[in-house]
């Protein structure tokens, strides 16, 4: 922690440094955009290239939303690779291969708006504000395919600056401080929390726990939340683990850790991996704290389960579809079970992993596909996406590798025996 402290410290000291030099007064600033980026990719000092860049992410976060997408039309069109430069230089590389020649190559093969990006990280809160532009590029390319030739590159810069190595783990309590516990309230993607009340309900009782991700160049913004709740079995409904009048489990009488929420917090940073164990880690600090418990598990949403039913199994979507408005008859459970089956365990992508991006999150970590819940989550948004049905996925720990292992490699999906009989022979 001191370490963490010490880190911390040392940003915050060289953000106040790094605003100081915008008072320098042997640099020119304009407010022409164009000029602003060549003025940037042209400083040879470190001072002149921080105040440029300041300028420049300024000039750029107070332009209007379409302003800021020419900026970005701009730099895709007049910094982009010079492919016969390139190409020549190859051609030389062929004919000897030494140093200098593939310095040359490795230059080259970089478009200038690379250098950019790393240049505008330098700068105070250079890495946020960056994740914040992406926000910005990620819009954008919906409409305009060029603009992913631009994203390739700050995707890169932030797959580097975003290693896992880079995070730290802290647990969230009542005790943290406001700024944080209101982003926590934001953030949530899962289960709405909809008043200060709602979240000390998941925060301040003793059979409840939260965790979040930090990266150093962004202390007061957490990239990942984890909300963890302490029970003696493993549960079927997300209904019993938020309501008010639940009853509450002494924490040395809990047998049982379940991830019922996992809220990826910054929309600029999809696409990066933040590794295939940061459950283990969550996991690894409950075991630390509570050696009794002997089960980890998820209660998960399926939220792409109904748009595939729809285009895959037209009879059950049907069937579905006339009993809007009223819970799932109890006889559709065994149709459901085995379309859930289906939907996990065959997959229709091309490169042949899940169906559905939370089975693709929790097998990557390592995890076991264990039963599904039926009514699970009869919330509307749970009726919508999944007509209310939830998934537990184990962690066990003796295995959590080896199934990563196979997963990574073949893309094999682990599941319970129970689940394995669902699908139709």
């Amino acid at each position: 922690m001191k370490f963490i402290y010490n880190a911390l410290a040392s940003l915050i000291s060289n953000s106040n440094v790094i605003s100081g030099l915008k008072r320098a007064t042997f640099v020119t600033l304009s407010n022409n955009p164009s000029k602003a980026i060549n003025a940037v990719l042209s400083a040879t000092g470190e001072v002149s290239s921080i105040v440029y860049s300041e300028h420049l992410l300024s000039l750029f976060e107070n332009l209007e939303e379409k302003n800021k997408i020419k900026v970005l039309k701009n730099l895709v069109i007049h910094y982009d690779i010079d492919s016969d430069a390139l190409i020549e230089s190859v051609k030389k590389y062929s004919v000897d291969p030494s140093e200098s020649a593939m310095n040359k190559i490795t230059q080259l093969a970089e478009p200038a708006w690379v250098l950019l990006f790393r240049r505008l990280n330098a700068t105070s809160e250079g890495t946020v504000r960056l994740v914040r532009l992406r926000e910005h590029l990620l819009k954008a390319k919906k409409n305009d395919s060029d603009l992913g030739r631009l994203d390739v590159g700050l995707l890169g810069l932030f797959k580097t600056l975003f290693n896992p190595g880079f995070l730290v783990l802290q647990p969230i309590d009542w005790s943290t401080p406001a700024a944080i516990l209101e982003k926590i309230i934001a953030y949530e993607a899962v289960h709405e929390i909809g008043s200060w009340e709602e979240l000390r309900a998941r925060l301040a009782p003793e059979d409840r726990r939260c965790f979040a991700f930090f990266h150093l160049a962004m202390p007061d913004e957490p990239l990942i939340f984890v909300e963890v709740a302490l029970t003696d079995k493993i549960p079927d409904s997300i209904e019993k683990i938020l309501t008010d009048d639940r009853e509450y489990l002494r924490e040395e009488d809990a047998t049982t850790a379940v991830f019922y929420s996992i809220s990826n917090c910054q929309d600029g940073l999809i696409g990066v991996s933040f590794g295939n164990f940061l459950l283990k880690q969550v996991i690894q600090r409950l075991k630390e704290e509570l050696p009794d418990l002997t089960t980890y598990v998820t209660l998960s949403p399926v939220p792409g389960f109904n748009k595939w039913l729809s285009q895959n199994n037209l009879e059950l979507s049907d069937s579905l579809i006339k009993q809007k408005g009223v819970m799932p008859s109890i006889k559709l459970k065994k149709y459901l079970f085995e379309a859930m089956a289906e939907y996990l365990l065959i997959s229709d992508r091309t490169d042949n992993a899940p169906n559905d991006p939370v089975a693709r999150f929790h097998l990557g970590n390592g995890a076991t596909i264990g039963q599904f819940n039926f009514l699970g989550d009869v919330s509307e948004r749970g009726m919508r996406q999944s007509t209310g049905m939830m998934v537990n996925y184990i962690y066990e720990l003796n295995t959590i590798e080896k199934n990563h292992e196979e997963y990574a490699k073949n893309n094999k999906i682990i599941a319970s025996s129970n689940i394995r009989k669902l699908l139709k022979t």
